[in-house]
């Protein structure tokens, strides 16, 4: 097996990431599989770090949340690399949704034993910008703000500052028309949220659309229409088992490749990070987002249809 490439972000969870990251290195040892750790200075530094070890052939292994695995996830696909994840952040939707296990031995375990297999990730551009790679999902509205809530809390530990987040940016919530436009048909409203969706998985373990998969070719697009703001409070009660599809103004739509358009400025996110080129993304400016399918070579146990 190749060598792998352990880049660590130590302010994932607060420095959780160092924290498991002896676990995971025992692991590794144990099994006898070479390694190398690389500690980040910034996510950029860290995109700078993957590539180098995919032009290395060494195996690129993210040991953070969301935001590090997605972005390391997009520059392994083009440098034609191999990747992992050893979740250590406070989201860790992208290893759950790939069934990477939680525990860091384990995960590491599994990184010495499991198969690689191909999985689909996400490209998101707008005009005059290059085409970012993201993995797990692409969001406006209600969440979009409340991850930069999120991000700047330092009062709420742990996944539980997702849900006070969003209830905060409900609190705070100005109505905004989408309009979400694809092969599949165009969605003009006014609403609370578009989530354009790789997998499964957001906002630590909130199931926003149940029936995604990773490996399908396609994009699940959960769009929250208009209505009272405690439509959106009852929907973010439903969302960790997926019941929130049940709710009159929610609806489940299929694609390949939308472009994504707001009547207000309004950040946009991608993997628990606003999108540089979409912070906030003007009025009018449509945001191309398409599925990239098989486009990341991922250790991890196989998948539903595999």
């Amino acid at each position: 097996m190749a060598a792998l490439s352990l880049i660590v972000n130590p302010a994932a969870g607060r420095g959780r990431s160092l924290h498991l990251l002896p676990a995971a290195t025992a692991a590794l040892a144990a099994a006898g599989i070479s390694y190398r750790v690389h500690q980040s200075a910034s996510l950029a530094h860290a995109t700078e770090l993957a590539a180098q070890a995919a032009q290395s052939s060494d195996v690129v292994v993210a040991v953070g949340g969301d935001g590090l695995a997605g972005a390391l996830a997009g520059t392994t696909s083009r440098n034609g690399g191999i990747f992992g994840i050893i979740p250590a952040g406070r989201g860790n939707d992208l290893a759950r949704a790939l069934g990477v296990p939680s525990d860091p031995a384990a995960a590491a375990r599994m990184l010495a034993t499991a198969t690689a297999r191909q999985v689909d990730l996400i490209g998101v551009s707008a005009p005059g910008q290059p085409e970012l790679i993201v993995a797990g999902s692409v969001y406006a509205g209600v969440p979009s703000v409340a991850g930069e809530l999120a991000n700047a809390t330092r009062w709420v530990k742990g996944p539980l500052v997702y849900p006070v987040s969003a209830l905060r940016a409900v609190a705070g919530w100005q109505p905004a028309r989408f309009v979400v436009a694809g092969q599949a048909g165009r969605h003009d409203f006014a609403g609370y949220a578009v989530v354009v969706s790789n997998s499964a998985f957001f906002g630590a373990g909130m199931m926003v659309a149940p029936s995604a998969l990773i490996d399908d070719g396609m994009l699940d697009l959960v769009l929250m229409r208009h209505g009272p703001k405690l439509a959106f409070v009852r929907a973010l009660s439903k969302i960790k088992d997926g019941s929130h599809l049940d709710l009159d103004e929610v609806s489940l739509e299929r694609d390949s490749a939308v472009t994504l358009t707001v009547d207000r400025p309004m950040p946009v996110a991608a993997d628990g990070e606003t999108l540089p080129f979409a912070a906030p993304l003007p009025p009018g400016t449509a945001l191309r987002i398409r599925v990239l399918p098989c486009a990341l070579t991922v250790i991890a146990p196989p998948g539903p249809a595999s």
